[in-house]
């Protein structure tokens, strides 16, 4: 962790920031995922639960979910305050993010969500107001609040695993951007292009090169063991043991990592990136990609860090449950 802290919680004029509860909840693509954190930022319960996958079911379970915590925390939504008795805020991330024209959920890999009012339904079938944030924005904000990046002015958090997104946070607070975009960082086209990269390769987005594209979990598998191929566990280990298709596989993934990495900071220059997702877990990633920044990174010497995160699976439930702590 950074030494000292920058997280900074807004004015108290509100009455949310002295919540005794902070529910955060993660919508995953197979489960529905609560934490609880107290006032100090201590968590204090997790449960999960099944995802049913389908639009008005999914908010039913989470009603359901979240009334049941509160009964069992004893405690009443902030906004209902009553003498002596607790209090808890809820924040929600999801696989997606909030049109700011429209209020309907775009982006989302859970295509069930999309053009659906979650964030609103959500409200009404709990009667409690809801803060609700692209999951990747979650995670960044759990690592800058308490986790790997605390004491880090301006965090650049990457989910790498089936797909890839960022968040960015600065000096506690979520950047979302005009159009609630901002941290689409696999929907750049990957930097630098070099021969070995091949044509530019299909996205689902409809565009040609996506960095997704080359550097998800099932890119870098496929640049292994072929095209269908999903699965990179193992594969540090057979480069260890002399596989030349790992060997080749980690290479081109730690040079494109590096360009991509080397983007973020020209344009960004964040005091630190941290690293979530199943790619996370590559150890070679921290010690192989720092030294390659220089090639593309516009100042003589880079020392932006590469970590891995903290709170692991937990960290975009805990961010969801900071929302309420730092977007006032």
């Amino acid at each position: 962790m950074f030494s000292g802290s920058l997280f900074r919680r807004p004015p108290n004029n509100t009455g949310h920031e002295t919540a005794d509860y902070r529910l955060g909840i993660d919508l995953g693509g197979t489960k529905i995922e609560i934490a609880v954190l107290n006032r100090q930022g201590d968590l204090v319960l997790r449960e999960r639960i099944p995802n049913p996958g389908v639009y008005p079911e999914a908010v039913l379970a989470i009603r359901d979910l979240v009334t049941s915590v509160d009964h069992r925390l004893g405690a009443v939504p902030s906004h209902r305050v009553s003498a002596g008795q607790s209090t808890s805020t809820l924040g929600i991330g999801i696989p997606g993010s909030i049109s700011p024209e429209t209020g309907l959920i775009k982006n989302a890999n859970a295509t069930w969500l999309n053009d659906q009012p979650f964030g609103m339904d959500l409200e009404s079938a709990l009667s409690r107001p809801v803060r609700t944030e692209n999951d990747a924005n979650c995670f960044a904000l759990s690592e800058a609040a308490d986790g790997a990046a605390k004491g880090a002015q301006t965090v650049f958090g990457i989910i790498v695993g089936t797909g890839m997104g960022a968040g960015i946070v600065n000096n506690g607070r979520v950047i979302e951007g005009r159009h609630h975009i901002a941290g689409e960082w696999g929907h750049l086209p990957l930097p630098w292009p070099l021969p070995e990269d091949g044509e530019p390769r299909p996205c689902f987005c409809g565009n040609k090169g996506c960095m997704e594209r080359y550097l998800s979990g099932p890119a870098l598998a496929a640049d292994w063991k072929g095209p269908g191929n999903r699965n990179t566990a193992g594969i540090e280990d057979a480069a260890a043991n002399g596989d030349q298709a790992a060997i080749r596989a980690l290479n081109l993934y730690m040079e494109r990592f590096a360009r991509a990495c080397s983007l973020a900071i020209n344009f960004l220059d964040p005091d630190v990136i941290v690293l979530g997702g199943g790619i996370s877990n590559l150890a070679s990633l921290y010690e192989r990609v720092p030294p390659l920044l220089s090639k593309h990174v516009i100042t003589p010497v880079c020392t932006t860090p590469i970590v891995k995160n903290l709170h692991g699976d937990s960290s975009g439930v805990r961010g969801a449950a900071w929302l309420w702590d730092v977007t006032e």
